[in-house]
Formats: C-alpha cells, sequence, structure tokens
C-alpha cells in the first residue's frame, strides 16, 4: 500500500467567505462600500498577505490527521507487562496488532528473556500473550494472545517515506497507556548496531523521527497519515542527548519476510562471511580504472569466517557479491539472506587499486 504523502489540504478544504463570515482578503459590504477603498490611501491598519485565519485552518488540518491516525490506530496498539519465569513484572513496552485473530509485532528487545506477559488495550481489554518468536538481529518479535475479533493495523511500506513526511507515534511511554505524538521523518537509510553471534551486525534502513519517544514507546506503531503502520519504534538517543531523535524499524519487504517467519514459529536463518566493514568512496583514479566508485571497506576479518579462508583481508574494499554491485553493508546483509546458506558466491574486491575476484561459501550465521 502506498504512504499517502501528508499535506494541508489533504483532511479538509478552506471554507469560502460566505462559510466563514468573511477573510481577511474580502472586505465585508460595509467596508467596500465605503470612501475609504477608493480614496487610493491604504488604512493603516489594514494588512497585506494571507488571511488572519490561515494559520488555524492549516492547524485544524494537521490536528484533524494526528486525530483520525489516532483514532484508527489505538484499538489496535496494545500496553506490554513482560513476566519472567516466576511471573514476576520484568519490563514494559508497546505491541501492534498485525491479524484478527491475535498476533502482534513488537520489538525484540522488549521480550528479551522473557516467553509471557500481559497486553492491555485502549478498549480496556486484558490478555495474557506467549512469545511466538523473537529475531535480535532485526529486532522484531511476534506474540499472540487467545482469542479473535480484534482490530488489526494496517501496514504499509515504509519504501515509499519522504524526508519531512508527517508521521505519528502510538505507544505506552512511562506506562502511560494510548499516548500519541507526531512529527517528521527526519532522515531515512539509518543503521543501528545490533549484535548476536560472532561480531556485530548493523540493523539498517532505520527511520528518524522527531516524534517523542520514550521508554516504553519500543514495539508501538510509527504511522503515516493514511493510519498505515510503516515502521515499529525501537530506540531513542538520550538520555540527555539527541533529543527528539527516535528510531524506527521499517515495515518493507525485509521485515515482513521476518514477521512471516517468526509468526510461522520458525528461526529467522542468515548466511554469513565473517567480515566487518563501512561504506567507503574509492579514489577518482582507481574509480576510472575499475568501474566501481564505492564499495564496502573490510575492517575485520573473522578468523576461519568464509571470508578469511578465501583470502580476503582487512583493508580490501567489496565491490561486488555474486555479480551484484555493492556499495555499502546494508546491501551486503540484505544479500545475505536464507537461501545463501551453503552457496558458493564469487567476491570482487579492490586490493592496492587493483579489482580481483576470490570464491567463498557461504555459511549460516549463528543465532547466539
Amino acid at each position: 500500500m502506498a504512504a499517502k504523502t501528508w499535506g494541508p489540504v489533504q483532511s479538509e478544504r478552506a471554507p469560502t467567505a460566505a462559510e466563514a463570515g468573511g477573510s481577511a482578503l474580502v472586505p465585508p459590504p460595509s467596508e467596500a462600500s465605503s470612501g475609504t477603498a477608493s480614496s487610493g490611501t491604504a488604512s493603516p491598519s489594514a494588512s497585506v498577505g494571507p488571511p488572519a485565519d490561515l494559520d488555524d485552518l492549516l492547524l485544524d488540518s494537521y490536528s484533524l490527521t494526528v486525530s483520525s491516525v489516532a483514532e484508527q490506530l489505538l484499538p489496535s496498539v496494545a500496553a506490554l507487562r513482560v513476566e519472567d519465569h516466576l511471573h514476576r513484572p520484568k519490563g514494559a513496552g508497546s505491541a501492534v496488532l498485525i491479524s484478527a485473530d491475535g498476533l502482534l509485532v513488537t520489538s525484540a528487545h522488549v521480550v528479551e528473556g522473557s516467553t509471557r506477559g500481559t497486553t492491555a488495550f485502549t478498549t480496556g481489554d486484558e490478555a495474557p500473550f506467549e512469545v511466538v518468536g523473537a529475531d535480535r538481529l532485526s529486532d522484531l518479535a511476534v506474540l499472540r494472545v487467545a482469542g479473535s475479533g480484534y482490530q488489526p493495523a494496517r501496514l504499509g511500506d515504509a519504501s515509499r517515506l519522504r524526508v519531512g513526511q508527517l508521521v505519528v507515534a502510538i505507544g505506552n511511554p512511562l506506562g502511560f497507556e494510548g499516548s500519541v505524538s507526531a512529527g517528521v521523518v527526519s532522515a531515512l537509510g539509518r543503521s543501528l548496531v545490533a549484535s548476536a553471534g560472532p561480531g556485530n551486525r548493523l540493523l539498517g534502513d532505520v527511520i528518524q523521527t522527531d516524534a517523542a519517544l520514550h521508554p516504553g514507546n519500543s514495539g508501538g506503531a510509527l504511522a503515516n497519515s493514511a493510519a498505515e503502520v510503516i515502521g515499529i519504534n525501537t530506540a531513542l538517543v538520550g538520555p540527555m542527548v539527541g533529543q527528539g531523535l527516535g528510531m524506527a524499524v521499517p515495515v518493507n519487504e525485509t521485515t515482513l519476510a521476518v514477521i512471516g517467519t517468526l509468526a510461522a514459529g520458525r528461526r529467522v536463518r542468515r548466511a554469513y562471511l565473517g567480515i566487518g566493514g563501512g561504506r567507503r568512496l574509492l579514489p577518482q583514479p582507481v574509480a576510472v580504472a575499475t568501474g566501481f566508485s564505492r564499495g564496502v571497506e573490510v575492517v575485520s576479518v573473522i578468523t576461519s569466517s568464509p571470508a578469511g579462508e578465501a583470502g580476503i583481508r582487512p583493508r580490501d574494499v567489496i565491490v561486488s557479491l555474486d555479480g551484484k554491485r555493492m556499495e555499502d553493508v546494508r546491501e551486503l546483509q540484505a544479500m545475505l539472506a536464507e537461501r545463501y546458506i551453503g552457496r558458493v558466491v564469487a567476491i570482487g574486491y579492490i586490493r592496492d587499486g587493483r579489482l580481483a575476484t576470490c570464491n567463498a561459501t557461504c555459511v549460516e550465521l549463528p543465532s547466539s
């Protein structure tokens, strides 16, 4: 589903002068018939510019949009009270209903180390939940509550977002259920470090927003103006540093596949090469000579990993994998899906300004 772009005329049309009882741009008949308008001398009190009520109209449009999103999504966002194995309180967070039969998605770190807890909805209903599956590397988890007839949220497509677009965050910060905040998409394609197994792995394509997020918002919904969930709130920067800087895992083709795998009770499997690195812009002479302008610079190679055994070294710049160009770590990680486990891939890399190739057999990334 396409994410609808917010605009000030989306929610309502501006009233006509007749409906509004007059406008600052159209003088009332009493003023129009007086001699001051035809004298050629502007009245000292006359204003030039937009109507005085334009700010009110814009604010009302903004308010109606946010209110509409909240009204549609609040019944689909639950507060979580997480319990340990002895049924003692362990933490709190939020979750989003994604099916009428009680499937919810939340952040993996919210339910880490737990298998159960209680959900509470803005309707006043409460129900116990169990963890169906969790994936630390995407920071996503799927829960299930008993029953049916729930009101699931509509899922959108974060790949259609634009910087500056209106977004609405709904969750349960600091234990306050059903809280709503609004802001804009501050940036797209951010990365957060998620660690599991050997080395670190980037949580890529993260949405940055200035919509207010606080502890307890994790697992809640980030929605567009069409009330489609386009992100799962996952993190905030702070405390006391970078206030107004929140992060959300995008809802897109990749994360929907993760959610589907977890909902089916299966573990998310990924292929693994065993390198750590970052994006690197290549010098102009090297780019001209090789045909590659950027790639992934290898910072570390794990001992006995597929990449290490294939001969990859630190400071090599990987520019292709299995014939596809690689320009940053996120692209490399996104490609190493389950289908590549056990598969031999050609790694194109640049060393000492020259293009070279080696073959590596991908193995499964350990889950812990």
